[in-house]
């Protein structure tokens, strides 16, 4: 398929900024992308209706979409219902990222229902299981999903808390889906791309460390305050 073509071993940005960040904005997040295609990016990951309309319009890369909602009672918030489906393919996505773990969705659905629903919905849309451990990995391309990221790895109560990216998870996996393996989460620097795409991942998303000036700034602004605090106490 031509889109999964399109981003093999690539770098995929996530251009994302949430309603109590700076750059939050439709028109930010289009210049955003856009910046990312001219530096050679090959996917852009969108979050928001909005947001994926005015990306769609200022870029020809392929768009990863979904749509961050909390329901009360429900931890999963990645294009967690149906809805969010819709409006995530309604606004020009090439492929819809949801929420994959083994936590309940809101309606008291399963992965598996949703999957099921967005299939025969939209049959011609890639769907990609956003995990955060070895057995749901296995379990999203059993179930039948187009792409297995990594994104939630260290983001739900039980799976490991580590400061970088989980090099293992993604290294088991690529050794045994057959579907393509997205690398993302906590990745940093190229090398760290790098080492990803070297275990087996089929391509990488990188986020904060391109397009959350915010982050980025605060990384250079802790690491000199410590620097400069340890050189006072020689």
């Amino acid at each position: 398929m031509k889109v999964l073509d399109d981003i093999k071993n690539g770098l995929i940005v996530s251009c994302q900024a949430l309603s109590n960040e700076p750059l939050y904005s439709p028109f930010i997040m289009a210049k955003m992308a856009k910046a990312a295609e001219v530096g050679g990016a090959v996917a852009i990951r969108a979050n928001g209706y909005e947001d994926i309309k005015a990306i769609r319009r200022e870029v020809k890369l392929p768009i990863i979409g979904l749509i961050k909602k909390n329901y009360e009672g429900y931890k999963p918030y990645i294009t967690p219902t149906i809805e969010e489906v819709s409006a995530v393919v309604k606004a020009g996505a090439d492929i819809v990222a949801i929420d994959a773990t083994k936590l309940i969705k809101p309606g008291d659905i399963s992965t598996k229902d949703l999957l099921r629903e967005i299939k025969k919905l939209y049959p011609n849309i890639l769907v990609m299981a956003d995990i955060s451990t070895y057995n749901e990995g296995i379990e999203a391309e059993n179930l039948g999903f187009d792409i297995v990221s990594t994104t939630l790895s260290g983001y739900t109560d039980y799976s490991p808390k580590i400061d970088g990216p989980d090099f293992e998870l993604i290294e088991r996996l690529s050794k045994v889906l057959k579907v393509p393996l997205i690398a993302e989460g906590r990745i940093w620097t190229p090398e760290e791309a790098i080492k990803a795409l070297e275990l087996g991942a089929y391509a990488v998303v990188v986020g904060t460390a391109i397009t959350r000036p915010q982050e980025i700034t605060r990384r250079f602004a802790e690491s000199i305050r410590k620097a400069v605090k340890y050189a006072g106490a020689k």
